[in-house]
């Protein structure tokens, strides 16, 4: 049965919860990500998107180049382990409308992510019960 650990994305660039709202910006350029995860000491703290850049910053009137991610991150990011099997990520990405799943340690040390194209590579949006009961056979439970 493949896990999270078969499938995730290893290499993990992630930022610093001192980085600045710029800091932020430009690396999301640079990698033409929508989001990134915030890391204190290897450990998950957070996530901030394009969106909370915009929202929570700039129009709240933040200066980008002195206000921090932890303004305007969310902190309450799920963790997944690694021995998650592929088709409970696969549930869970669903029933919470997720584009990626973080995969963490107990210790919830950042170990890398599963995105929706990775869990669902020959779906180009996200798949019905349909879908997933072909994919999967009329056996599988997904409610």
């Amino acid at each position: 049965m493949k896990t999270l650990k078969d499938v995730m994305t290893r290499e993990e660039e992630v930022l610093e919860p001192r980085a600045t709202l710029r800091q932020a910006a430009e690396m999301m350029r640079r990698l033409d990500a929508d989001s990134l995860p915030v890391c204190e000491n290897g450990k998950l703290v957070g996530l901030v998107t394009d969106r909370d850049l915009v929202v929570r910053g700039v129009a709240m009137g933040h200066d980008v180049d002195v206000s921090r991610v932890t303004s305007v991150m969310s902190e309450d990011i799920e963790g997944f382990s690694p021995d998650t099997p592929v088709e409970e990520a696969m549930r869970r990405m669903e029933d919470s409308a997720l584009d990626e799943l973080w995969v963490v340690d107990e210790e919830r040390h950042l170990l890398g992510r599963a995105s929706r194209s990775v869990l669902f590579p020959d779906v180009p949006h996200a798949p019905t019960p349909r879908e997933l009961e072909e994919f999967f056979g009329s056996g599988a439970s997904w409610h």
